[in-house]
């Protein structure tokens, strides 16, 4: 079946959607369903997300990708990527897809690439009508997350001078104070044609500290009894693999780590088969769709 252009509503804004609906199914059926989530300042044409909806699509299950709060061509600030509103928008996104009547309402995972895999994570963690989630190279505490990714003294100097600098702008200028993408998150040369055409470049200040304070690690443990899969590059260019080990330890059961060594942090948008056998399997124990087919 072709997409479907959606908007639905997320906290005063209007956010835009895809949903597809897996050929076959049949009027009236139903089936369990994903909603897809993009990378930090990307949307939902990246191939991060877009892959994933093609395979979720060739297994049964019906698809929603949509564009977080400020991106893409959803509503919202531009750059002003707030961690705890994107959770919101996640789980208004989860109300609105629940409704489609060729899905099974109780039966709808997240699945997220980096900053959308916290967002997955987080949302599990605090509304229990998450069913399942997946994170591929996501993190779990933000200030850690970024020492790693600014490891020496004077990188951490300078990230550290940034959040200081930006204290109290919003107040005294009526402005944003606007930082650089890879002030905030480096990216190595080489990945970043990964990056979706018109990904966000300029951040307000207010995203990097809501970025700082946001803890996956704190709620994980409360998706306890419904199924988590945390997939990593054991050496990330990106994000510290540690992020998805310690979320790990602190998860209930049943929770699965697989770390990847041929990979790096944009795994989906590599099609790694290995990635996709694993996420198979697990697919096939937790959460089956009523009609699979292996062919991805």
């Amino acid at each position: 079946m072709p997409d479907t252009n959606v908007t639905f509503p997320s906290d005063g804004f209007k956010l835009a959607g895809v949903v597809r609906v897996p050929e076959g199914v049949q009027p009236g059926e139903r089936r369990p369903a994903f909603i897809v989530m993009h990378g930090f300042g990307s949307n939902m044409n990246s191939n991060n997300v877009l892959e994933p909806c093609k395979m979720f699509e060739k297994l049964g299950y019906v698809t929603l990708r949509f564009d977080m709060p400020g991106c893409g061509l959803s509503e919202g600030e531009r750059g002003n990527i707030i961690c705890l509103e994107q959770v919101a928008a996640a789980s208004n996104a989860l109300t609105f897809l629940a409704q489609h009547p060729q899905v099974i309402g109780d039966r709808i995972g997240m699945i997220g690439s980096s900053f959308g895999a916290a967002v997955a994570v987080y949302c599990a963690g605090v509304d229990k009508r998450v069913a399942a989630a997946i994170s591929s190279g996501g993190w779990g505490d933000g200030e850690r997350k970024f020492r790693g990714q600014h490891p020496t003294p004077e990188a951490w100097k300078k990230f550290s001078d940034m959040l200081d600098a930006g204290k109290g702008h919003r107040e005294r200028t009526g402005k944003p104070m606007m930082v650089p993408r890879y002030d905030i998150v480096p990216i190595p040369q080489h990945l970043r044609n990964n990056l979706s055409n018109n990904s966000i470049e300029m951040f307000t200040w207010d995203t990097v500290r809501s970025m700082v304070d946001f803890r996956a690690d704190d709620v994980i443990g409360r998706a306890e009894g419904r199924p988590i899969l945390l997939l990593h590059s054991s050496i990330d260019s990106v994000t510290p693999t540690e992020q998805s080990i310690e979320m790990f330890k602190r998860s209930k059961s049943p929770c699965d780590l697989h770390l990847f060594a041929e990979t790096d942090h944009f795994m989906f948008a590599e099609s790694n088969t290995r990635v996709r056998s694993v996420i198979f399997d697990w697919l096939e124990q937790y959460f089956p769709a009523r009609a699979q087919s292996k062919a991805a």
